[in-house]
């Protein structure tokens, strides 16, 4: 397995060893090693019970840290010291035992990442020595819950927004530590968000920058005078305007005069002024002025126009504005009809179209209702309840044995959303006339596929009256091996984060749109075969105490 080692890579997270697992997991480990039952061949499915945030799908993401962690998974000697002092009534031959252990026996099965995915269908089947896939339950869970949420949350915020505008995910300072502010920026790109401002995520994956500047670098500023080197040379290196700053006032003149704009705009902040134009010396090609400082119409939006209108006799063209607060509706309207203004009084191509960007604690919700209102923002910058997933804190994914040595095994509860569903299965998503998917199937292994254009009987799990005969016109199974272990099956390659994230917003394209609207959402079908659904409640009954009434 040394080969798959080298190809998968180590985890994201240097912290994500062999350790990283409950205390109770390393207890099973010992009494599975006591017992003589180590090494029996288990099967185990991840998945969760209820899809988050109040609507009906999910989209399944961190397969590839569950690869890189198996494909690494090994006690040092430093981890079996510490083990030995936390579980001083282990044999010594125990540790022993775990010394050897690797993932090389384990097989991995799973839906593609990027996928959207629904309750009680497997995510991912784990199968091998029962104590090594147990040791694996709880970073497979760690990696997959937050992952799945995170990219959910940003597909949610993707759809609401629409296709034509730009995400920016801005959560670093806000997500819980470094490493959930990682995983959020890659998780977020992922869910369709366009950009970040982690830097260390732009690194690692790839993702584009976006950042301009703020607050305090505005009012770190007092006049005009504080700007040493006010020269900037023309776009095409023509020729070089020695003093930018008066051509900025000269430009800010100009806008106080013009009919067009008379009784607009009235005596503007000159230490904003002077942030913006020395901005723009820095970045003349990619100017972008956060205008909420001092006042958003009275100061911030004819300073920025005084600067961009200057570069433009220059060449270059500034790319827009961001809002900080306020009413973003109102703000950016009126801020587009300035520019238009602008674009119609001095002959400026194109310039009604600057980027308006918004900021401010922005949400689902909040964009929604800018939708209702209407807005002329281009880009959204969303931070704080993207990457916490402020409204939902956990999936609730689970991982539980569905069989042992090819016995089918059972968990029941009072509460049958928590009853599992038993034996190694196979999944698949049937497709309808219009290209829809209509339902996920899960079927015994020893079963034949479905086909399409075959009648196949759907049954709920459960709820015995809930059933409907599907003619599939396209049939797709769902789990695939990304992790073979010695049994010789073909091996799916990782993808990129960029092919994930364009399976991601392809899958989204595929859902009925009432399944992915906001309000009130039509719950997608999960079904089972009609040879599953008899063997679920065969083993139910077989494994259920009888009562007695006395």
């Amino acid at each position: 397995m040394a080969t798959a080692k080298a190809r998968v890579g180590a985890p994201t997270n240097p912290m994500a060893t062999a350790l990283l697992t409950d205390q109770y997991q390393f207890s099973m480990a010992y009494a599975y090693w006591k017992a003589g039952k180590h090494a029996d061949r288990a099967v185990f499915d991840l998945y969760f019970r209820k899809n988050p945030f109040g609507g009906e799908f999910t989209v399944f993401a961190g397969l590839e840290e569950c690869i890189k962690f198996i494909a690494n998974f090994k006690f040092t000697e430093h981890d079996i010291l510490f083990l030995q002092s936390v579980m001083p009534m282990c044999e010594d031959a125990f540790f022993d035992y775990l010394r050897k252990i690797d993932c090389s026996d384990v097989e991995v099965y799973s839906i593609p990442e990027g996928s959207v995915v629904f309750p009680k269908v497997p995510l991912m089947r784990v199968e091998g020595p029962v104590a090594v896939v147990q040791l694996l339950e709880t970073p497979f869970v760690n990696l997959i819950n937050y992952a799945s949420l995170v990219t959910t949350n940003a597909a949610r915020h993707r759809h609401v927004a629409g296709k034509s505008k730009v995400l920016l995910e801005f959560g670093l300072r806000r997500a819980q530590g470094p490493d959930g502010a990682i995983s959020a920026s890659k998780y977020c790109f992922m869910g369709g968000f366009d950009a970040t401002s982690n830097v260390l995520a732009g690194n690692l994956f790839g993702i584009p920058l976006r950042g301009t500047h703020s607050h305090a670098y505005v009012s770190s500023y007092m006049s005009l005078d504080d700007i040493p080197d006010k020269a900037l040379m023309s776009k095409d290196g023509s020729r070089v305007c020695k003093d930018f700053v008066s051509l900025v006032k000269e430009w800010l003149q100009r806008i106080h005069l013009a009919d067009s704009l008379c009784g607009v705009f009235g005596e503007t902040n000159q230490s904003e002024l002077a942030a913006f134009a020395s901005y723009a010396l820095a970045f003349p090609s990619n100017f972008l002025a956060l205008v909420d400082t001092y006042d958003v119409m009275r100061s911030g939006i004819p300073n920025f126009c005084a600067v961009a209108l200057a570069l433009h006799d220059l060449g270059y063209k500034a790319s827009g504005i961001r809002l900080d607060s306020g009413d973003l509706a109102y703000l950016s309207i009126e801020t587009r009809k300035v520019f238009r203004t602008i674009e119609k009084e001095f002959n400026v191509p194109n310039f009604e179209k600057m980027i308006i960007t918004a900021s401010n604690d922005l949400n689902e919700e909040t964009i929604d209702a800018l939708n209702k209102q209407g807005h002329e923002v281009d880009a959204f910058g969303i931070g704080t309840y993207l990457v916490t997933c402020y409204s939902q804190a956990a999936l609730g994914c689970v991982f539980k044995l569905v069989e042992i040595n090819s016995r089918p095994r059972i968990k029941l509860s009072e509460d049958v959303a928590k009853v599992s569903i038993p034996c190694k299965k196979r999944c698949f998503r049937l497709y309808g006339k219009e290209g829809y998917p209509l339902v996920d199937i899960m079927i015994r292994e020893s079963e034949p596929s479905p086909k399409a254009g075959e009648r196949i009987l759907c049954r709920h799990p459960f709820l015995e009256s809930k059933r409907a005969y599907v003619v599939p016109q396209h049939v797709e199974e769902l789990l695939q091996c990304y992790w073979p272990g010695t049994s010789n099956k073909p091996r799916v390659e990782l993808p990129s984060l960029e092919e994930i994230r364009s399976r991601c917003m392809q899958q989204l394209e595929k859902l009925r749109p009432d399944h992915i609207r906001r309000l009130n959402p039509t719950p997608y079908k999960v079904s089972v075969s009609a040879k599953l659904y008899e063997f679920i409640h065969y083993l139910w009954l077989n494994e259920a105490p009888v009562g007695e009434l006395q």
